[in-house]
């Protein structure tokens, strides 16, 4: 399965932060932004990664993360000269998607919760399988700010607006997808808003009528964080700074996922380990490298 990071976007509600540099690449907390993004991509078990960004942004994205190699995954870039929706990635993935299931994530997302890889390994299997699209609805308080999901009875999706003025439910979509190999098909069949962008809302409609979307309530041992504006920014950052501190052990460090997959040496883990120094990220994957931290290794490795 292939996976996208959305990282584009001009960023202007966070002015004058992202004047010179990609929201995507500002901290939170310890880590660069998009560190959340990729690991949940990784932690699903997916190794091929398409990032698209901005013309100003993306030699950025590549300085930081290279190809990947260090990660034991394959890094590719895309230039977004506009943004144009959600759903216009998979038209400029296209190639890169070349016919698989593909996951989206957006690069100003941050999800965290036990037993989130065996979620995310459970909605790779159904795309591969063909089973249809998987998405994550999350109770929020401001619904009219979301794609919303409506359930019937039975809990099951009945329908999804984008940013509805009388919300049907207080569940939104998250900004993490899971398509089968039909999705690009779907994407070019996806018609501008009235706001003229290509709505992710609409791609998981089609999916929902036919019958393919699979909805996923995130509950209680769940969190889910939008970084868009300056205090979910700074919030998102009080949060894995409390969480870290809380457990003792750092989360989303993508070298270790690495490990833990075995996509990478211990001889590999090693040399990050130096390249980060006595920083405490380095700090850790030294702890990790020497036995000191120990690792329950994911299942289904690739």
């Amino acid at each position: 399965m292939k996976g996208i990071i959305l990282a584009g976007g001009s960023g202007t509600r966070l002015y004058p932060l992202t004047t010179v540099t990609s929201k995507q690449l500002l901290p939170v907390y310890d880590k660069p932004m998009i560190y959340y993004p990729l690991s949940v991509l990784m932690m699903a078990g997916i190794r091929d990664i398409l990032i698209i960004s901005t013309p100003k942004d993306l030699p950025n994205f590549e300085k930081l993360l290279g190809d990947g190699s260090h990660y034991g995954v394959n890094f590719s870039y895309k230039v977004q000269l506009s943004p144009d929706g959600l759903a216009q990635a998979f038209l400029l993935g296209e190639e890169f998607i070349d016919g698989e299931p593909c996951a989206l994530v957006l690069g100003d997302n941050i999800f965290y919760g036990n037993g989130l890889g065996a979620t995310l390994r459970g909605a790779v299997r159904k795309a591969e399988s063909g089973e249809g699209a998987s998405v994550f609805g999350y109770y929020v308080d401001d619904p009219e700010r979301y794609g919303v999901v409506e359930f019937d009875e039975n809990k099951k999706a009945i329908s999804i607006e984008e940013k509805p003025a009388r919300p049907k439910s207080h569940y939104a979509v998250t900004g993490l997808y899971f398509y089968d190999e039909r999705v690009v098909d779907f994407a070019k069949q996806v018609r501008p808003s009235p706001r003229g962008e290509l709505e992710i809302t609409d791609l998981n409609r089609m999916y929902l009528d036919a019958g393919a979307l699979n909805v996923r309530t995130l509950g209680r041992g769940y969190a889910w964080l939008d970084t868009g504006t300056m205090d979910s920014l700074f919030e998102a950052g009080e949060f894995v700074r409390t969480v870290q501190h809380a457990q003792g052990l750092p989360i989303a460090i993508v070298e270790e996922i690495a490990y833990e997959n075995g996509w990478i040496s211990r001889e590999q883990l090693m040399e990050s380990a130096e390249r980060y120094g006595k920083s405490p990220y380095g700090q850790h994957l030294q702890g990790i490298a020497d036995g000191e931290i120990m690792l329950v290794p994911n299942i289904d490795k690739r």
